[in-house]
């Protein structure tokens, strides 16, 4: 049995502690796609901690964690977040395992991820310039080398072989900057690496399956990023919807039970593309203000807008969602009149539907008024201590969605989560 708990709009919504939240009640927690880009926040004895590639059932004593071949690793920004979980004394020996197809991000990926970046001047995506996408593009162009053929008496050749590929493209892009540091780094953190477990993958999470252990499947970024059905070409380089948890981890669709969707009560995005929503405003500043909004991975300020419910029906269902969390609810608690998005205009013409692309067609929001609770609300523990106007809010969503939210985050403690009755 796997379940799976993913983001339902531009990344960012909170999976990392939802994650951490539902942890205590699987075997096994795994991600299944995404790479460095993450930044999944946890907080551990009161202290920050941002996850990158480690899954977030790390810090549960007994849960074993796998890092699946869905995600392309970097070997060295592993090796930091493996010396931080250490530090609070998590054994990585016994509960960090890594598949052996998972593919490797090189120095040469990141070279070439900022070399492309620079490339397109005022048509650049927004990429956060970790190598992802080189490192995608050499998977699926059948170049890439993955964390098993780390155990390869051969794999300094074959590195060098790739290396010399890329420098060719780099050349083309007049890309002048010296690497060698950024590879003394790769070649002392992949040392680490072969030291941490490698399995073969798909026999180990299914072994566990059949063994009746339960699996928590974890993704990265959102729905709206999905390098199919996100706002292309400002998308991620992996299929960030639940789709992606049979191919990033083995498992036969059969096997997944719930797709637990998470969304935050308002909209956010980082870097560039399209975003309906979004409120160049006093709204959107005084969003970002009380919501902390800048990147966990790159520090960058996020784009804050309404819910988009137009989006979020849209990702229930090419998920399949069944449950939805919402986070970040005591946010709003500071606004005495809120809005949700529930129809686009385009050309003269309303419609509930995402188009083909966004990014040209411009959709303009249609929204609809709800009156703000304006009263504080991260102290609640129960539902029935909610505002009834709060109430209010999550029925409209439930009912406009069909799926209905089951739990509320009213603030960024683990325990700060409200089961809805």
């Amino acid at each position: 049995m796997v379940d799976v708990i993913l983001g339902l709009q531009w990344g960012d919504e909170g999976k990392g502690k939802i994650v951490d939240f539902f942890a205590k009640d699987y075997d096994l927690v795994a991600r299944f796609q995404g790479g460095p880009n993450a930044g999944h926040t946890l907080y551990v004895n009161d202290k920050k901690v941002v996850l990158h590639q480690i899954p977030s059932g790390i810090f549960h004593e007994g849960i074993i964690n796998l890092i699946g071949n869905g995600l392309v690793l970097d070997p060295v920004i592993l090796k930091k977040e493996c010396n931080t979980v250490a530090s609070f004394g998590v054994n990585l020996s016994k509960n960090l395992f890594i598949a052996e197809r998972t593919h490797l991000i090189l120095p040469t990926h990141r070279a070439l991820d900022k070399a492309a970046e620079l490339s397109k001047g005022n048509q650049k995506i927004g990429s956060t310039l970790k190598g992802i996408g080189p490192a995608y593009m050499d998977k699926t162009g059948r170049n890439g080398l993955r964390v098993g053929d780390l155990m390869d008496k051969n794999f300094t050749s074959s590195y060098i072989k790739l290396r010399l590929k890329h420098q060719r493209l780099l050349d083309n892009y007049g890309f002048q900057e010296d690497i060698a540091v950024w590879e003394d780094e790769f070649f002392e953190a992949v040392e680490l690496l072969k030291q941490l477990n490698i399995v073969n993958g798909e026999y180990f999470i299914n072994n566990h399956i059949k063994a009746g252990k339960k699996v928590l499947a974890e993704g990265a970024q959102g729905s709206m990023l999905d390098i199919d059905f996100g706002t292309f070409p400002y998308v991620t380089s992996s299929n960030t919807i639940s789709a992606g948890v049979c191919s990033g981890l083995g498992v036969a669709p059969q096997k997944i039970r719930d797709v637990i969707g998470i969304t935050k009560a308002y909209c956010t995005r980082v870097g560039e593309g399209p975003f309906p929503t979004e409120l160049e405003n006093e709204t959107g500043e005084e969003l970002r203000k009380n919501g902390n909004e800048f990147g966990a991975t790159t520090g960058r300020p996020r784009r804050c807008g309404w819910n988009d419910l137009v989006a979020l029906r849209f990702a229930c269902m090419i998920n399949g969602v069944t449950k939805i969390v919402m986070t970040k609810a005591d946010v709003l608690d500071a606004f005495k009149e809120l809005k949700l998005c529930i129809a686009y205009k385009l050309n003269g013409t309303e419609l509930k539907d995402i188009p083909f692309e966004m990014e040209k067609q411009k959709p303009e929001p249609v929204y609809k008024s709800f009156t703000g609770w304006y009263q504080p609300t991260s102290a609640a523990k129960l539902y029935s201590n909610l505002p009834d106007t709060m109430k209010n809010y999550v029925s409209f969503i439930n009912e406009y969605l069909g799926v209905n939210i089951h739990f509320i985050s009213n603030g960024p403690g683990r325990e700060q989560i409200i089961q809805v009755i």
